[in-house]
C-alpha cells in the first residue's frame, strides 16, 4: 500500500487549487502546507503531495480511488470546471477489465490525473410491492 507520493508541479497554487477542485468529490481537502509545497488527503491524512520544482516536473500517470461511477463524473466534471484538458471521459475501459470504470484529465502541468471504480453499476432497487 501506498502510503503518499510527491507530484512536482510548475505552479504550486494553480496546481493546489485544480487538485482541491478536481478532488473534491472524492473526499480530497487541504491537510498540511509549507512554503510552496502542501499535503492533500482524506480524514486529515496527506497522500497527495504537490511540490513546485518547475525545472523537475516530469509528466506522469497518478490514479485515484473512487467509492463508485457517481464519483468518478463528479471527478471529471470538477477537472473539467478548472479548464484541465479531456484525457478521457468516464466509461467503461473493458481492455482493463469488464468492470473498469475510469475518467481521465490532463492536470496544468501535463500529469494524467485519473478517477476509477472497479466495481460493478449498483442495479436500480426494484419498485416496492403492494401488499395485499
Amino acid at each position: 500500500m501506498i502510503d503518499h507520493f510527491t507530484l512536482k508541479v510548475s505552479d504550486y497554487k494553480r496546481s493546489r487549487e485544480f487538485y482541491l477542485r478536481a478532488l473534491a468529490p472524492l473526499g480530497y481537502q487541504a491537510v498540511m502546507e509549507f512554503e510552496g509545497m502542501g499535503g492533500l488527503g482524506v480524514k486529515g491524512k496527506p497522500d497527495l503531495w504537490l511540490s513546485q520544482d518547475p525545472a523537475n516536473v516530469r509528466p506522469m500517470h497518478v490514479a485515484f480511488a473512487a467509492p463508485d461511477r457517481k464519483a468518478v463524473d463528479a471527478f471529471y466534471a470538477a477537472a473539467m470546471g478548472t479548464g484541465a484538458k479531456d484525457n478521457g471521459p468516464p466509461g467503461i475501459r473493458k481492455d482493463y477489465h469488464p468492470n473498469y470504470y475510469g475518467a481521465f484529465v490532463l492536470d496544468p502541468d501535463g500529469h494524467n490525473v485519473e478517477a476509477v471504480c472497479h466495481r460493478p453499476e449498483k442495479p436500480a432497487p426494484a419498485p416496492a410491492r403492494e401488499r395485499r
